[in-house]
C-alpha cells in the first residue's frame, strides 16, 4: 500500500476582507500507486473550482460553463511544466537524499498561490515545494522582486540554473496567467465568494472536574467568509495569548467555519469576562459578557435543586414502602378481630351452658323437697 504524505500549508491571509486568492496544490507520486501519478486541485479563496487527474481538467461546483475562465492551452502548458518540474526535482532530491541514508522519496508537492488586493490590484505570488512531507524551498514574487528560501542542503551551483529558469517562467507567463484566471473566476463565482453568513456566538462557563475552577469557552460557528476576529477580554483588557487555548479555524460540513477559544479560571476568580467577535457579516462588534460570580450562583442553585430532589425521592420511597406494608396490617387486624369475636361467642355459650346447668340443679332440688 502506497504511503501518501499530506502537505498542510498555513497561508497568511491578507488583513483586508476585499482580497481574494487563487491556489493550486499539485502532487507527484513516484512508483506504483492507486492514485493519479500527477494531479492538482485549484481553489478560489476556500472554494474548490477544479481538479486535474493527470489527463483532464474537471471543473468543480460550477453552475455555468467556465470554459472561458482559462485557456485550454494554458492548462496544458501549466500541467506539462509542473509535471516535468516534479521529475527534475525528484531526480535532484533523490540524488541528495541517497547520499544521506538511501531511503527513496515517494511524494512531492507544490503549492502556488496568487492574490488580488483591493481594487483589483495584483498582489504577491508564493510557491512552496515539499518532498517527503517537509517543505524544501519557498519563493515569493511581488512587485518584480523575488525572495527565495531553501531548507535543504543543495549547493548554489546545482540550484542556480533551475532557479533562474524558474524565475523567468513565473514572471513572464505564470504570474500573469494566475492573476487573469483569478479575476475570471471571481466574475463567475461572485455569488459564492461574496456571500455573508453571520456567526452564531456562544460564551459558556463549565465546571472543571480536574480542578475547583471552571473553563470559559467562546464559540463562533456558521460564519462565512472565513476571516473573523474573536477576542477574550478580562475586565475590558485582552487576555494574554499564552492563557488561551484553541483559536484554530475549522470548516463545517455546510461550507461555513467555526472558531473556539477557551480559558481556565479559578473558583475564586471574580473578574468579568467578555467574548468579542467582529466579522464581515456583522454591522457592529458583537460582545457577550459573563460574570464568574453569576456562575457560582448557578452552581449553588443547582446544588439546592439536587438536594430538594433527593428529599422528594426519599419521602416518596418511604411513603411507597408504608403503603406496600398496609395490607398485611389490615389482614393481621382482621384476624385479631375475628379471634376476639370467636372468644366472645365461646364465652356466651359457656354462660348459657352454665345457666342451663344451674336451672336443672334447682329443678332437681325442688323435686326432692316434694
Amino acid at each position: 500500500m502506497d504511503r501518501i504524505i499530506v502537505l498542510l500549508v498555513l497561508l497568511t491571509t491578507s488583513a483586508s476582507n476585499a482580497s481574494h486568492s487563487l491556489s493550486l496544490l499539485s502532487t507527484y507520486i513516484e512508483g506504483e500507486t492507486q492514485f493519479p501519478k500527477f494531479s492538482y486541485t485549484t481553489t478560489l479563496d476556500d472554494i474548490t473550482v477544479g481538479y486535474y487527474n493527470s489527463e483532464t481538467y474537471i471543473p468543480k461546483g460550477n453552475v455555468t460553463n467556465e470554459d472561458d475562465v482559462i485557456n485550454s492551452d494554458y492548462i496544458k502548458d501549466v500541467s506539462n511544466y509542473m509535471y516535468y518540474s516534479f521529475v527534475r526535482r525528484s531526480a535532484l532530491f533523490r540524488q541528495q537524499h541517497n547520499l544521506n541514508d538511501g531511503r527513496p522519496l515517494e511524494v512531492y508537492q507544490t503549492l502556488v498561490v496568487c492574490e488580488l488586493l483591493d481594487r483589483d490590484k495584483p498582489g504577491k505570488m508564493i510557491i512552496k515545494d515539499a518532498a517527503g512531507g517537509c517543505t524544501t524551498d519557498e519563493l515569493c514574487y511581488f512587485n518584480s522582486n523575488f525572495t527565495y528560501t531553501v531548507t535543504v542542503n543543495i549547493t548554489q551551483e546545482v540550484l542556480k540554473p533551475h532557479l533562474e529558469d524558474f524565475k523567468q517562467k513565473y514572471e513572464i507567463f505564470y504570474y500573469p496567467v494566475c492573476i487573469d484566471t483569478l479575476k475570471n473566476y471571481l466574475k463567475k463565482r461572485q455569488n459564492e465568494v461574496n456571500r455573508k453568513d453571520k456567526p452564531e456566538v456562544k460564551f459558556i462557563q463549565k465546571a472543571n472536574s480536574d480542578s475547583a475552577g471552571s473553563r470559559l469557552s467562546c464559540l463562533a460557528t456558521g460564519f462565512y467568509p472565513r476571516h473573523i476576529n474573536l477576542t477574550l477580554f478580562r475586565d475590558e483588557q485582552p487576555v494574554a495569548d499564552h492563557e488561551i487555548t484553541g483559536g484554530d479555524l475549522l470548516p463545517n460540513d455546510d461550507g461555513t467555519y467555526q472558531m473556539r477559544k477557551s480559558l481556565e479560571v479559578s473558583a475564586a476568580d471574580k473578574h468579568t469576562y467578555t467574548c468579542s467577535v467582529t466579522h464581515l457579516s456583522l454591522d457592529n462588534k458583537l460582545d457577550i459578557t459573563l460574570e464568574t460570580e453569576s456562575f457560582n450562583s448557578v452552581i449553588l442553585l443547582v446544588l439546592i435543586v439536587l438536594v430538594v430532589l433527593v428529599l422528594v425521592f426519599g419521602i416518596g420511597a418511604i411513603i411507597y414502602k408504608c403503603r406496600t406494608r398496609k395490607p398485611d396490617s389490615v389482614r393481621i387486624g382482621y384476624s385479631a378481630a375475628s379471634t376476639s369475636k370467636e372468644q366472645e361467642t365461646a364465652t356466651n355459650n359457656d354462660l348459657k351452658l352454665h345457666g342451663s346447668t344451674s336451672s336443672n340443679n334447682e329443678k332437681m332440688s325442688s323435686d326432692r323437697s316434694l
